[in-house]
Order: structure tokens, then C-alpha cells, then sequence
């Protein structure tokens, strides 16, 4: 069966039943449920517990899957603008060859450009938590955007989620006032507020 075969199988199951699935097994998933990260597809995808355990290494697989945890530390003292970013809201990751990639949701996805190493080494330094980042799965999640002052180290799946919601209510130029409402309710969220 293609690959694409599947990705429709598993579809149309997922809307005959109602119920996410793993997109590894097809188990049923509970709400909450773990995310493994796809390297080669740069998808995240919905893991059973079985699944997820199973990359919780990052060996596994030969590196093809990752296990995204789920910490989620909030940090102080870092801002986009020390990070070499021209926006209140990014987040940053870390690739598996060292370099940091940024990114900064808009109405049209995540952009993405070079972090500045040196830069970077920088935020490192002045911050023990970004020195456990995990390469692809963790983030520096950054708000500073309507008087905000939010630095997170995140799950991605965290940022996708942000990402979304930009989309999602995004309007005009400026975005709109729906759109900081459900970011600002989006970082309440994360705080457990």
C-alpha cells in the first residue's frame, strides 16, 4: 500500500469514527495523546503510547522519528530583538546540525530564517534551560507582541499550535483584534491561567 494510500485510509477512518488515530498504528488516541516528529517529512504526527515510547530515544528509527516531549519551562530575560528577530512573536529551534532556525507565525504559516550563531550562543549562555533544548522537538517560543513578555521552552507542537491560530484569525494588515485575543488566550493556556 503507497504511503499515500495510507495517509487516505487512516483519513477517512479518523471521520468515520470520529476519534483521532495514531498516524503510525491507527490505535485510537485519547485527547492529550503523545506526538512523535516525522525528520524526513518535517510533520508532526499523533502517536499512541506504544508509538511514542518506541522513539522515545532519539536513535530510534535511525533518527527518523522523534518522540516531541512534553516539558514546558518558562524562562525570563531573553526578547526577539536580542535573538536577532524583528517581531514580538517567534519561536526558535534548534536542528540536529547545531544552527537555530527562527520562525515567526503569520497569516500565511511559519517563516523561517538563520538564527545568527553567535547570537545564539549568546542566549544560551545567559539561559541554563536553552542549553537542554532537544533539537527539532523543542523550542524558545518568544512573545513580546501588545506589551507581552513571554519566553517558553516548548514542545513544537506547541508552536504549530500557535501557528494555526494565527492562521486561523488572522486579519488585515495588522491582524485584527480577534487574532491577539486568541494569541494572548493561547499563552494563558500554557501558563495553566
Amino acid at each position: 500500500m503507497s504511503a499515500l494510500s495510507r495517509v487516505i485510509t487512516r483519513a477517512a477512518a479518523r471521520s468515520r469514527e470520529g476519534a483521532e488515530r495514531c498516524e503510525l498504528c491507527s490505535a485510537a488516541v485519547p485527547e492529550g495523546h503523545a506526538h512523535v516528529l516525522d525528520e524526513r517529512a518535517g510533520e508532526v504526527l499523533c502517536a499512541c503510547r506504544a508509538c511514542a515510547l518506541l522513539f522515545e530515544q532519539d536513535a530510534a528509527a535511525d533518527g527518523r522519528y522523534r518522540r516531541v516531549p512534553d516539558r514546558r519551562i518558562r524562562l525570563s530575560g531573553l526578547s526577539p530583538a536580542d535573538l536577532g528577530v524583528p517581531v514580538g512573536l517567534a519561536f526558535f529551534v534548534k536542528r540536529p546540525d547545531g544552527g537555530v532556525d527562527a520562525h515567526y507565525p503569520s497569516p500565511l504559516g511559519a517563516t523561517r530564517w538563520d538564527v545568527d550563531p553567535d547570537t545564539w550562543s549568546r542566549a544560551v549562555a545567559g539561559c541554563e534551560p536553552l542549553r537542554t533544548i532537544r533539537p527539532s522537538v523543542e523550542a524558545l517560543l518568544v512573545n513580546t507582541s501588545q506589551d507581552a513578555d513571554e519566553q517558553w521552552l516548548v514542545p513544537i507542537d506547541e508552536c504549530y499550535r500557535l501557528v494555526a491560530v494565527v492562521r486561523r484569525h488572522w486579519t488585515g494588515l495588522s491582524g485584527g483584534g480577534q487574532v491577539w485575543k486568541e494569541i494572548e488566550a493561547f499563552f494563558d493556556r500554557l501558563a495553566g491561567r
